[in-house]
């Protein structure tokens, strides 16, 4: 069965109801490296209200909602890696609240949407 990573880090933008959703999407080699890379990430948006992320290294995967209600961020974004079929990649969402609650389904999609949007800036290959 053929799986794929991307070929480098790529970040994109999208916006919903003034809140700002960076979604990065980067190669990693072990949860060490992503552990390292989330904490730059955080480091980096010190003001950020939440910084999701789901990953899949090996046979390893996780995602993290980071107080948002659950299964609305890094659920979902798990799921498109798992359909996507790639390995050794995580996305990284940081948001930035705009002050207007999304509701669970408009947040599901957003951050669903970031995800997709960092994908299809991303060099897929075949690993």
């Amino acid at each position: 069965m053929a799986s794929f990573t991307v070929k480098e880090e790529k970040t994109a933008l999208t916006e919903n109801m003034k809140s700002k959703f960076y979604a990065t999407a980067f190669h990693v080699e072990n949860v060490d490296d992503f552990k390292t890379k989330l904490e730059e990430i955080r480091k980096d948006n010190p003001k950020a209200r939440h910084v999701v992320y789901a990953y899949r290294i090996g046979m390893n995967s996780k995602s993290c909602d980071d107080k948002e209600p659950k299964g609305t961020a890094g659920r979902p974004i798990l799921e498109l890696l798992n359909k996507k079929e790639l390995i050794d990649v995580a996305i990284v969402v940081v948001r930035y609240y705009g002050g207007i609650q999304l509701g669970a389904g408009r947040l599901l999609r957003t951050y669903l949407n970031s995800a997709i949007t960092v994908l299809n800036e991303c060099e897929i290959i075949e690993r």
